[in-house]
This record gives structure tokens, C-alpha cells and sequence, in this order.
């Protein structure tokens, strides 16, 4: 077992300003390193990470297949591996391919719009409590075809869950991140037998086998961790992506031009990612990156430095908007990314777009207060004002 502990701790309040700069120096120095705290591998360099994401085979997500075990609410397509999770992930992808994308996209920039026209005239105001959670609730609920709950209340919810990320930071996240989640399976039940709407959970409900009832389970976890996890990526990608841009104003304003706004909203994400990492269990002994990984060790490929390696990403530490290809890891990858992925880029655009129309302009209004957390990169509050 190895004795060494390289010197990150990403709840350092420095590392959560800006963990770039300490991400760089191991990966150059140590680009596969032991985290005691963790009991896990870090990975930082985007082949090395890619690979683990993408050989399901070697390294596993389901702690079952190394002889854990998985709570039965947690069973869903973000637990299972191929080929178990196969029909799930197919069932939603088709499910999310039928839906009309375009038209969530126009809805979200009204609701920017207007919510923009109301916030000229509020003065100072906070971007997270109002642009990024209201935004992303309406968006994903539009796209699920569910009345979007109390922006307040659900938020409360999803942060509990979105701490317990860190429970193995922290193991005192883990039971107020269990009891969220039995919340809001009971919210995702009420819709699986309440609501008639249009959307992309009457198209699963359609196509779900209704005699297994494994497969239920799995469809409605799944239903779960898609709303969730496509509203806490979402607000927490909008946070950082409007720190970026207030930080460069010019930025936003290049993105007037249309060719530029899809693949600039791309490289906001690779810039300054919400997700920061994952956890695989190597199923048996292996090599990666010029280390030993011994069977059932956690490995943990680290997004944030991925995302900034210059041997994927040239001139990584700036932001290209014309960057193309972009094989960022904002969003994971593989058969374990976000499910949300392109409603959660739907509603960035939408947001961009919004703020680029609007005759008033967004200006910084001081520093942002960052979420003591490390698997979610995001802000508690961002101020901001809109100046005529």
C-alpha cells in the first residue's frame, strides 16, 4: 500500500478559489498520485482518465462487482454498469431524442429574458438564488414534462444530495444526503402516477417494460438522479460559466456572433467545469499511468485537471470560445456521463444567449462565495447587478 500523500486537499480554500494551478503542478510532477484521505488513485491527465471512464471492463462503477453493495435507491443507470445498464440508458436516450429540444431551449430564454427584466431594476442581486437555480429547475422539469417544485425547497433537497458526494470526506454527508434522496424519490413517484403532461417521462413511462418490476426501480431512480443531477450540474456549470464571463466581458461579447455561441458555451464548461472528479474500483490488478493499481482499489479521475491538460487541450489555461474539437470532461464520459448533458447545454445557451440580447449589461457587483465541496464545483452566491 502505498505510504506517500501528494499535497492537494481540494477543500483547501485556495483550491476551491482556483485549483488549476495545484491540478498543473501534479500533473506534472505526479500524474498519478495516492490520496490517503480518499483511499483512492488520482488521475489528471486526460488520456489516463478517458481511459478509465471508458473501460467499464476493468474498471467498475457498480460497487457490486467488487463486493460492495448498493442501497436499492441508488440503483440506476448511474450505478450500473454495461451491459446491466444497457437498456435503462437506452430507454432514456431514446426518450430524450424525441423530445423537442429547440423549443425547451426558446422557453428557457424567455424565462431569462423576463427574469433579466425584472433583475435591472432590483439593483445588486445574487445569480445563483436567481438566474441559475430558478433557470435550471424550470429547464429540467420543462424537459420531463413535471410541474417544476418550489425553487427554494428543492434546491435545500438537491444540495444535501450534491454534499453527500463528499461523504468520504466528510461520512457525517452521508445520512442527510439518504434521507434527500427518499425525498425526492417520493416527489419522482408522485409523477410516475400523477402527471399526464407532455414530456420525456411519459415517453419512458410508454416505453418501460411494466411487468419487471427491477426495471421500475431502475427507471424511476433514473428519473431521479436525471432531475437532480441535471439541475445541480446545470446551476453549478451557469455559476461558473457567469464568473467567467464577468471576469472577461469581452467574452460575452464575441458570443453575439451565433457560430460562436455553441462551441463557446462548450469551452465555459472545459474551462471551469462543474463536476470534478469520479470514483472507479479497478476489478482486478492493472496499470495506469506508470502505476501498480491493485484489484478492488478506487481510482478517481480528476476532471477539473483533465480538462486543463495541454496535451489535449492546446493553450488549456486559456479560453479559445472557438475551440473545436473539444473532448472535455465537464459532463464525465462514457456510458456513465451525464444523462443531462444536452438540456444542461440547452439551458447555457439559452442563458447566454439572453444575456448578450439584453440592452442592460451584467456586471460584477464583488467576489463570489464558493461551495465548500469537492465533487461538485460550484458557488453559493455570485453578485452581480445589470448596468443601462
Amino acid at each position: 500500500m502505498p505510504s506517500a500523500n501528494a499535497p492537494y486537499d481540494p477543500l483547501d480554500a485556495q483550491n476551491l478559489h482556483n485549483p488549476y494551478p495545484v491540478l498543473a503542478e501534479l500533473r506534472r510532477t505526479e500524474p498519478v498520485f495516492w490520496h490517503e484521505g480518499m483511499a483512492s488513485w488520482m488521475l489528471t491527465r486526460h488520456a489516463d482518465c478517458v481511459r478509465v471512464l471508458r473501460d467499464h471492463g476493468l474498471f467498475a462503477r457498480d460497487p457490486r462487482r467488487t463486493g460492495g453493495s448498493v442501497p436499492e435507491p441508488s440503483l440506476s443507470v448511474q450505478t450500473l454498469d454495461p451491459p446491466q445498464q444497457n437498456h435503462v440508458r437506452s430507454l432514456f436516450m431514446t426518450a430524450l431524442r424525441a423530445q423537442d429540444l429547440p423549443a425547451v431551449e426558446a422557453r428557457a430564454r424567455r424565462l431569462v429574458a423576463s427574469r433579466l427584466d425584472a433583475l435591472t431594476r432590483a439593483g445588486e442581486f445574487d445569480v445563483v438564488a436567481e438566474l441559475a437555480v430558478p433557470l435550471s429547475v424550470a429547464v429540467v422539469a420543462d424537459l420531463l414534462g413535471v410541474e417544476p417544485p418550489s425553487y427554494t425547497e428543492f434546491a435545500a433537497v438537491s444540495d444535501a444530495i450534491m454534499q453527500s458526494m463528499d461523504g468520504g470526506l466528510n461520512p457525517t454527508l452521508v445520512e442527510p444526503g439518504r434521507i434527500a434522496r427518499q425525498q425526492l424519490s417520493e416527489l419522482v413517484d408522485s409523477w410516475f402516477t400523477a402527471s399526464s403532461r407532455p414530456g420525456l417521462l411519459a415517453r419512458v413511462r410508454q416505453m418501460a417494460p411494466s411487468a419487471d418490476p427491477h426495471a421500475r426501480l431502475y427507471v424511476k431512480n433514473t428519473a431521479r438522479v436525471m432531475f437532480q443531477g441535471g439541475y445541480s450540474t446545470m446551476a453549478a456549470a451557469i455559476g461558473n460559466a457567469v464568473a467567467v464571463l464577468l471576469a472577461r466581458p469581452e467574452a460575452l461579447e464575441r458570443m453575439r456572433d451565433p457560430a460562436l455561441l455553441a462551441t463557446g458555451v462548450d469551452e465555459l464548461v472545459r474551462f471551469d467545469g462543474p463536476v470534478q472528479g469520479t470514483t472507479r474500483v479497478a476489478v482486478r490488478a492493472c496499470r495506469i499511468g506508470g502505476v501498480d493499481v491493485a484489484s478492488g482499489q478506487k481510482v478517481v479521475p480528476l476532471f477539473a485537471a483533465a480538462n486543463r491538460d495541454p496535451a489535449a487541450f492546446p493553450g488549456a489555461d486559456r479560453l479559445v470560445l472557438e475551440r473545436t474539437p473539444n473532448p472535455h470532461l465537464g459532463y464525465g464520459w462514457g456510458p456513465h456521463s451525464c444523462v443531462g448533458t444536452t438540456v444542461a447545454q440547452a439551458g447555457l445557451r439559452a442563458l447566454v444567449a439572453a444575456l448578450v440580447e439584453h440592452p442592460a449589461r451584467l456586471v460584477a457587483a464583488g467576489d463570489g462565495v464558493r461551495r465548500r465541496t469537492a465533487t461538485m464545483r460550484a458557488f453559493e452566491t455570485l453578485p452581480a447587478f445589470l448596468h443601462r
